[in-house]
Order: C-alpha cells, then sequence, then structure tokens
C-alpha cells in the first residue's frame, strides 16, 4: 500500500485479481461452488504475513446456486509485519503462491500464480503508492470488521432466526441487509433472507443448511446493511429486545460490489450532508472562527439601516464560504484520488501553509488597526480598493478568510461527515463540503436577510471605529498562536526567521499606509512604495527558506498533563492491550484548537490522571502536527478525515471505543473506568 516500510513497522500488500467479463473469483466462503483464493507465504527470517482481509463480496446466483465472490478488479489485502533489526536501504523479497478458482457460468479454472515483491526497507513514514494504494487503503478501510454488534442466533418452526443490535443498528432503518457466514453449509445460500428492524437493530430470518447444528453453537459472519458490514458472532440465545417491530427489511439485491450498501448509499449521503449542515453551525461557536464572527457582526452592524446592502453582503459571504469550501474539497479529493493520504485540516501540516496563515492574521490586524487600509472601515465602507469593487467583494473575501481560519476547529458532527464524504463519489463529497460550507454562513445569512433581526442593530457611528480596533487583537492572537504552531513543527532556527519576516511585513504594510495617505492627498511616494515592495518581498522570502527547513527532531511532551504520554504505534497498543492495561489514544496536532482545549481540561487534570492510575491505563499521543501517513491510515480506519479522535481500547474488546470530540473530565474517566477489566 505504501512505497515502503519502516524497520519494526507492519506493511500493506495486496494480491490485485483482474478478472475477465463474465468470470468471478470467491470470498473466503464461496457458497455453494468453487474455492476461496488461498495465500502460501515464503518470507526472509522475522516476517510474518497475516490472513486475507476480505472485502465484502458480491452474491453471484447461478441457477438454483448462490456463490460469494469477486468480479472485475478487487484486492486482497494482508498484513506484512517487519522486524525491527531490518536494514533501511535494503528491501525484503516476498514470495506467495496465490491459487485462485476462477469460474464462468459454464467452468471453472483453477489457477496457481506465483509472485513476488521486493518490500524496501526505509526510515520515517512513507507516502502511499501512486498506482494503488489509494485502492487498496479504500480496501482495508471499508472491509467489514467487529463493531459492537451484539447478535443472537434461536430455531423457531425451523426458521433460523438471527437477531442482532448494537449502536450502528440503533434508531435507523437498516435498509436492505444480507448475513454471509464464515462456513459453507450453516444456512441455505440461496434461500431468500427476510426481515424487520427496531429501534435498536434488526432480526433476520434464515434458512438452515445441512452443516446447521440446531443454533447450539455460534455461528460467525458478516452482516452487511445499508449502514455499513459488521463482522458479528451470533451465539445460540433468545432473539434480542429491540430488534424487531418497526417495519420490514428491503430485499438485499444480488450482484453489485457491495450491493447492500450501495442501494443504502443515498440515505448514507443526505445523512453525511445533514451532519455536515449541523457540523457548519456549531463551527460558528469554535474559537477558531471567533476572530473573524466578530467582523461579521460589527459588519452586519454597519448596514443594519441598508437592507439592500446587508443582503447584498449577505449572499456575497455566503458565496465566499462556498467557493472556498469547494476549492478546499477539490484539492483534498484530488489528492485523495492520486494516492496521498489526506484529511481534513491537511493543509496545516506544511509549515509554509502555517507561515503564511500567520503573516496574513498579522496583515489582517494592522489593517483593522489602521496601519493600512484594504478598503476604508468594515467590509471595505469607503474609498479603497474593495470599496472601488463594492462592499460585495469585500465580504465575499470575508467569507473565504472564515473557512481558511475555520480549518484548524472540528465541530461535533463534522468528523462522521466528513470521514463519510471522502469515500463517497466525488458529486456527494463536494455536496457535503458545500453544507459545511452553507451551515458556517447560515448564521449571518439569516440575520442578513431579515429585516426584523437587522432593525434591532444599533446605528453606525464612531463606536464602530473603536470596535475595529478592538477586533484587530485576536488577529494578533491568531497569529501569535500560528507562530507557535509553526515552531512546534519547524524548531528555533526556523521561527527566528518567521519572526523576522513578520517585521519585514509589518514595516512594508506601514510604509504601505504611509503611501496610501500621501496619495491621498495627491502627492507621490515613489520610495515608500519601493520600501514596502522589498519589504514584503524580503518576507515572503524568508518564510519560504524557513519552511523549507528540516525540523527538529523532538519528542512530544504531555505539556503540563499530569499524564505520561507515549507515541502511539499500532504495535505499541497491542503491547499494552496484551498487558491487560486499558489504552487511550489522543490523535491531535498542534494546530488543532479542538485537541488543544481537550488537552488543556480534560486530559491535564489531577482527577484524570488519578483515573489513569487506577485503571492502570495506558496514554498514547498519535501526533499530526506534519503529515504522517500511518495516522491517516488510522483516522480513515475509524470513519475520520482529521483530529481530534480518541480511541479507548479495552482488554478483550476487539475493537475501541470512540470518545466524543469534545471531553469533559467526566467523560474521561467513566470510560477508563468501564474499559478495567
Amino acid at each position: 500500500m505504501s512505497q515502503w516500510a519502516a524497520p519494526g513497522s507492519t506493511a500493506i500488500v495486496a494480491v490485485r485479481q483482474d478478472i475477465e467479463p463474465g468470470w468471478h473469483t470467491y470470498w473466503r466462503n464461496p457458497g455453494d461452488s468453487g474455492g476461496p483464493t488461498t495465500l502460501d507465504w515464503t518470507l526472509p527470517a522475522g516476517v510474518t504475513a497475516g490472513d486475507i482481509v476480505w472485502p465484502l463480496p458480491q452474491r453471484q446466483r447461478l441457477r438454483s446456486l448462490m456463490n460469494y465472490g469477486y468480479s472485475g478488479e478487487v484486492y486482497l489485502p494482508v498484513t506484512v509485519t517487519v522486524p525491527a533489526d531490518a536494514a533501511p536501504g535494503s528491501s525484503l523479497p516476498l514470495k506467495v503462491k496465490a491459487q485462485f478458482f476462477v469460474c464462468s457460468a459454464e467452468m471453472c479454472v483453477p489457477d496457481d500464480l506465483s509472485l513476488s515483491l521486493d518490500l524496501p526497507i526505509r526510515e520515517g513514514a512513507a507516502p502511499l503508492d501512486q498506482r494503488h494504494g489509494a485502492a487498496i487503503q479504500r480496501i482495508v478501510g471499508t472491509a467489514p470488521r467487529p463493531a459492537g454488534v451484539t447478535a443472537r442466533i434461536t430455531l423457531q418452526d425451523g426458521v433460523a432466526m438471527l437477531s442482532a443490535t448494537g449502536a450502528p443498528l440503533a434508531g435507523r432503518d437498516p435498509g436492505p441487509s444480507y448475513f454471509f457466514p464464515f462456513e459453507p453449509g450453516v444456512i441455505d445460500h440461496a434461500a431468500l433472507q427476510s426481515g424487520r428492524y427496531g429501534p435498536q437493530g434488526l432480526t433476520l430470518a434464515l434458512t438452515p443448511g445441512a452443516d446447521f447444528a440446531g443454533a447450539q453453537q455460534p455461528i460467525r459472519g458478516v452482516l452487511a446493511t445499508a449502514l455499513g458490514a459488521f463482522e458479528v458472532v451470533a451465539e445460540a440465545g433468545a432473539p434480542l429486545p429491540g430488534a424487531g417491530g418497526s417495519g420490514d427489511l428491503a430485499p438485499a439485491p444480488e450482484g453489485g460490489a457491495n450491493a447492500a450498501t450501495e442501494t443504502g448509499s443515498g440515505a448514507g449521503f443526505v445523512q453525511a450532508a445533514l451532519f455536515a449542515l449541523l457540523g457548519g453551525l456549531i463551527l460558528n461557536l469554535m474559537p477558531c472562527v471567533f476572530p473573524v464572527l466578530a467582523m461579521k457582526a460589527a459588519a452586519l452592524a454597519g448596514a443594519a439601516h441598508d437592507a439592500p446592502r446587508a443582503r447584498r453582503d449577505g449572499l456575497a459571504f455566503l458565496a465566499g464560504v462556498l467557493a472556498a469550501f469547494l476549492l478546499l474539497a477539490g484539492v483534498l479529493l484530488a489528492l485523495r484520488a492520486a494516492g496521498q493520504a489526506a484529511g481534513w485540516g491537511f493543509q496545516l501540516q506544511s509549515p509554509a501553509v502555517i507561515a503564511g496563515l500567520a503573516l496574513l492574521m498579522l496583515a489582517v490586524g494592522l489593517n483593522l488597526s489602521g496601519v493600512f487600509h484594504v478598503g476604508a472601515g468594515l467590509q471595505g465602507v469607503g474609498s479603497g480598493p474593495l470599496a472601488r469593487l463594492g462592499g460585495a467583494a469585500a465580504a465575499f473575501l470575508t467569507g473565504v478568510l472564515a473557512v481558511v481560519v475555520a480549518a484548524p476547529c472540528t465541530a461535533p458532527f463534522m468528523a462522521v461527515a466528513l470521514g463519510s464524504a471522502l469515500l463517497m463519489p466525488w458529486p456527494m463529497a463536494l455536496t457535503v463540503f458545500l453544507m459545511l460550507g452553507l451551515g458556517l454562513a447560515l448564521p449571518y445569512v439569516l440575520v442578513s436577510l431579515t429585516p426584523g433581526l437587522l432593525s434591532r442593530l444599533p446605528r453606525p457611528g464612531p463606536w464602530m471605529e473603536r470596535l475595529k480596533g478592538l477586533l484587530a487583537f485576536p488577529m494578533y492572537g491568531a497569529a501569535a498562536w500560528l507562530v507557535w504552531v509553526f515552531a512546534r513543527q519547524s524548531g528555533a532556527e526556523a521561527l527566528g526567521l518567521l519572526l523576522t519576516a513578520a517585521v519585514l511585513a509589518a514595516f512594508g504594510l506601514w510604509l504601505a499606509g504611509i503611501n496610501q495617505a500621501r496619495r491621498a492627498e495627491g502627492g507621490t511616494a515613489v520610495v515608500s512604495a519601493v520600501a514596502a515592495a522589498l519589504a514584503l518581498i524580503s518576507a515572503f522570502a524568508l518564510v519560504g527558506v524557513g519552511a523549507r527547513m528540516p525540523p527538529e527532531t523532538r519528542e512530544r511532551a504531555a505539556g503540563n498533563s499530569a499524564l505520561p504520554s507515549r507515541p502511539w504505534s499500532a504495535a505499541a497498543v497491542q503491547a499494552a492491550l496484551s498487558e491487560g492495561r486499558p489504552v487511550l489514544v489522543n490523535f491531535t496536532a498542534d494546530w488543532c484548537v479542538t485537541c488543544k482545549i481537550n488537552e488543556a481540561g480534560a486530559l491535564t487534570s489531577a482527577r484524570t490522571a488519578e483515573a489513569f492510575r487506577a485503571a492502570n491505563a495506558v496514554y498514547l499521543v498519535g501526533d499530526w502536527t506534519r503529515r504522517d501517513d500511518a495516522i491517516t491510515a488510522e483516522l480513515q480506519r475509524h470513519g475520520r478525515s482529521g483530529v481530534p479522535l480518541y480511541l479507548l481500547y479495552a482488554p478483550g474488546e476487539a475493537e475501541p471505543r470512540i470518545l466524543p470530540q469534545l471531553l469533559t473530565e467526566g467523560v474521561v474517566i467513566e470510560a477508563l473506568e468501564g474499559a478495567t477489566p
């Protein structure tokens, strides 16, 4: 999946099948005929290969038979453990004998292939393989896995009733659903699976097969629904409460790479769009957006008693927000299509972007302080360049600025919405991002379009100039915070260059203000214009040099936290679980404001530290401040596209519990108590 592997890491390789039309291969349970693909590995000493990560199969009917398998192109991923003593610069020869059954409606052909791959070994996180990495990553991210679904199987009048409940199924119509057993012969594969759903889950009626053990033995398999596909273990027992009574399940269609889930993609899209709208609304309350929110409010007050202008500015602000989100989403989707591991806030992993934003926040603050003018007054009312374009241009750019400063924050509902969007076709994904932008702009737009609300705002006056000066200080604060993030990313020497660049930028903008004043008086100011240009060019040159400097090696500290932390890795999680210890994983970044709020509160208190000691829990930190493809892949595996993400692993549990994005001390302590053996 990645271009290389690091010593001591776990790599993912895959066997790719490009199947001719009219032919198919088979899943782990082939159904009524055929046989599964098997892999026989020959590996260097110390290297081990895991089981195949099976994608959800298609149902392939052949007269009275029902098979489970694949057609077209399919990847069968396998994890490969690289020994810690593997030498960087070397390569590991991986050899595998793959045995397939390739079948059509008329015949089956067994096929044996001997495949090999030289896996390069290098230090550091590897980017995705440009040709196949994104496709393999998608398979790994969407493959069925345990997800907290409880299942029971019982025999009633010759029918095996499979009931399943759990958080992934609760409160919604699961849509077309189907159960794929791991073992052949347990059920009649060709028989219709009908069912019903309830407030907590669903019930499927299965026809027992020749090897059905009278519901006395657990039945393992995959439950595929429109809400997702989950590995379940159906223990013998009475039907679970809440698994019926709300309505009948639609029959699952046959064929398709993921028929049940694809059929329900409309419902999943609508849910993601609604979550994005709610997330955008809540984003207005996050600290990242506060400086621009204050500017919007002041600008709205300035146009409060000019309804046509207020409507124009409100719609222009909406257009700016939507245009910025559309551009951001387009770049993000293009990067992912090219095989890059990118998620929400990806641009903030670049020191050059952070440095540029710091200078931009400084420039906005100086503008509000009256050092220079880009249009006069709030939203460009007056005689400046933007004013000559019309106040709508300034409102549009304010909308763009709101999206830029919103990137470090993640609001509730956003993570689920954006994580789902990145797995959708691009038109749906872009629509979800636009809904997020609509939510962000909606309060301002509604007020600007409502005369009754506008009439309640105070009339413009000298107070607006005082407010303008006051609003400069949140911008200076934002600039200072971005400088701190840059220092964390790039180190002390690069910080010195950025601070010098900030001084030069401020000097250049001050000269620009003098030039504007001199020209307003009817004079010329060639010297100040040239000096301002040279200062600004020098500032951006220094930013470029600083951003390209190699980062200083540092261990992420716990800051003022009472919690000792270790760097996250999958191996560290498994090592702690093998000792019977709960594990809390904090995926964070220095530029993530939501992360820092949680770390300064819920994760730093003495009560939280005491709860960790009482539970003998391990605290691991995954630092996404700079690009890390391993962390990106882990975020996507849990349906997220950005930070924060908090995972609590309990010994004996196959999957972690995902904690809320906004933590409280009580949430963390309660979760630790629930994870203690």
